[in-house]
């Protein structure tokens, strides 16, 4: 169960980073973008992590507060997770 989760956070962090350069070529070349709402459904997704190094790695949406604090809110949220489910299945 274990490496079936790592390989979807693997995959969906991937996406999400991918979705990120895909957005910023498109948004240079203005050609149809990639919806907001998708971005940060892939963060939401566990994606966030990789949207995260998305942003920075071609700057991407660092200007929009609904980026620069909601996906780091989003991977805060998905730690916090995290751990309350590692404690509450170790015992």
């Amino acid at each position: 169960m274990k490496e079936i989760i790592l390989l979807y956070l693997l995959i969906i962090n991937a996406i999400a980073f991918l979705l990120m350069l895909v957005d910023k070529y498109k948004a240079r070349k203005n050609l149809w973008r990639i919806p907001e709402a998708t971005l940060m459904t892939s963060a939401a997704l566990g994606g966030s992590i990789g949207a995260l190094l998305g942003m920075y790695a071609v700057r991407h949406k660092t200007k929009h507060p609904k980026f620069t604090v909601g996906i780091p809110l989003i991977l805060a949220a998905q730690i916090i997770l995290c751990v309350f489910v590692y404690i509450r299945t170790r015992q």
